[in-house]
């Protein structure tokens, strides 16, 4: 049996409640339009000649947690006009109650539209259950491609940024454009193909910056589509590209850094442990493969012809011609990074116990394990036994860190390793100064020191990286000089990448722009 339920709150404007009751956990609200009459859809003669009635269920907000339906008994009028071809209509409802052929009441859709944007077709419908609202997941993505729809197109932008993002990483890849000046998504590409770029910057003639990466796809689709804009590299990409260029010299000098690192004592596989020497017997099939394929190019045979021989592909025959495959012990990234100067001052000061040395880092901070710690203490112990720096410490990585990012960290280990590397490689130090003016020269916003950097790199271990800084110069001095880059948009794609996450990686286009766009 129903109980009687308090009117308050519960009637839109425009409708008149008859009688409120709550049936079986559920309140259903009886009520009529307010209205007297109603004009007909097709010629708009207002008429109050009820024909007959129905009834007309919709949706509303929950109550205390408890399930709404609001059933309103609709007429259906004749029409009038007598040369009119619809004979009868039912009566119109006010936007601010529902839409035609609409099942929920129309102050529903900004939570549908909120839930169905914050997470998408079936987390919402799972949220929407625990609210009181068991609204299907199609309904939350009709919401929010409906108010896409709905939406006016973006604001004309002047600066731009452009980059890509993976819809199946290795693969496929779309294009985002971020508006610089208001930090929105203005568009999302589903490709990343030259012409749809240009088509795009067709469009949009009042563009005059873009922001891009170095990828020589942005940057030719502008020149052509957009000539009157200016191309501003980012700068994020040039400090890593010309990080990555050191590396590559660093590489490339290893068979003459280790022997100077140690002259007299190679390394002994009796003192690593087994994951470096895995490394190490690796290391030595790959020299043995490295041997060959510089045999074949001292021949003058060419790369194709050597992929042909020896099975290897292209990149790899080019990187050992090059000489930069000889690295032993790889270094990959460790939590003990940013720790390393600390476990240094640490071990110098008498801490040789990995189990001490961890306590003091977690009583400054440090997050990782005490395996990663003791493995730590036990290499530089067995370094400081044996005389020598072996295994991860003689990596191209940890080199190249030693003599760029902690060269200045007062490590008396790192010092004598750089002294070391820089009597034996002294082209690699004038690489490694290179670097510094390049880095000194993107911090001072100084584009006139462009020019004679580029002279001086290419005729260093960094000329390939000073051959592309020349190709695409006008761009790079625009990084020096502009305010603009491409760090926002970096931003947007990781947004943009939960949000497709969410969906599982099986979003449409449609949908994927709606959700980005609307959430910005």
């Amino acid at each position: 049996m129903g109980r009687s339920a308090s009117n308050s709150g519960l009637n839109p404007p425009g409708l008149i409640v008859e009688r409120p009751s709550i049936v079986d956990g559920v309140v259903e609200v009886s009520g009529r339009v307010a209205e007297a009459v109603g004009c007909c859809p097709d010629c708009g003669t207002p008429s109050s000649s009820c024909h007959s009635r129905y009834v007309r269920t919709l949706s509303d907000l929950p109550n205390s947690g408890a399930v709404v339906k609001l059933r309103l008994s609709v007429r259906r009028f004749r029409c009038q006009q007598r040369s009119c071809r619809r004979k009868t209509f039912s009566e119109p409802l006010a936007p601010n109650i529902g839409r035609r052929h609409g099942r929920r009441v129309a102050r529903c859709d900004g939570l549908l539209h909120a839930v169905g944007l914050a997470l998408g077709g079936r987390p919402g419908s799972r949220m929407m259950k625990r609210l009181a609202v068991p609204w299907s997941k199609d309904t939350l993505l009709r919401a929010v491609r409906r108010e896409a729809a709905t939406a006016g197109p973006a604001p004309a932008a002047k600066v731009i940024g452009i980059d890509d993002f993976a819809w199946r990483h290795g693969y496929s890849y779309g294009s985002i454009i971020v508006d610089l000046e208001r930090r929105t998504v203005i568009d999302i590409l589903p490709d990343r193909q030259r012409d749809t770029i240009m088509f795009w910057l067709k469009q949009n003639p009042q563009v005059r910056i873009i922001c891009r990466d170095r990828g020589p796809g942005y940057g030719a689709a502008a020149v052509e589509a957009a000539p009157q804009a200016r191309q501003v590299a980012d700068r994020w990409h040039l400090f890593e590209n010309a990080s990555a260029a050191f590396l590559s010299a660093v590489r490339s000098e290893l068979p003459q850094l280790r022997k100077a690192l140690s002259p007299n004592t190679p390394v002994d596989p009796a003192i690593l442990s087994k994951a470096e020497r895995i490394q190490w017997e690796a290391a030595a099939a790959r020299e043995l493969v490295n041997e060959q394929i510089l045999a074949l190019a001292a021949q003058g045979i060419p790369l194709k012809a050597m992929a042909r021989t020896t099975g290897l592909s292209r990149q790899t025959i080019r990187t050992i011609v090059r000489g930069q495959r000889h690295d032993i012990f790889p270094a990959r990234q460790s939590s003990l990074d940013p720790w390393l100067v600390q476990l240094e001052a640490e071990w110098t000061g008498g801490c040789h116990i990995g189990a001490e040395l961890w306590r003091r880092l977690r009583a400054s901070g440090f997050a990782g394990s005490l395996r990663v710690v003791g493995e730590w203490a036990t290499r530089r112990r067995r370094d400081d036994q044996h005389g020598q720096p072996s295994g991860p410490s003689l990596s191209a990585r940890t080199i190249a860190r030693g003599l760029t990012v902690e060269r200045d960290s007062g490590s008396a280990r790192i010092a004598l390793v750089n002294a070391a590397i820089e009597a034996a490689a002294p082209e690699l130090i004038a690489a490694r100064n290179l670097l510094d003016r390049f880095h000194a020269m993107m911090r001072s916003r100084d584009a006139a020191r462009l020019d004679p950097w580029i002279a001086s790199a290419k005729a260093s271990k960094l000329a390939s990286f000073a051959v592309g800084i020349e190709a695409d110069k006008d761009a790079i001095a625009a990084a020096i000089t502009e305010p603009w880059s491409s760090g926002q948009v970096e931003g947007k794609i990781n947004r943009l990448k939960l949000i497709k996450r969410q969906m599982f990686g099986r979003a449409n286009l449609d949908l994927l722009k709606a959700r980005v766009m609307a959430a910005a």
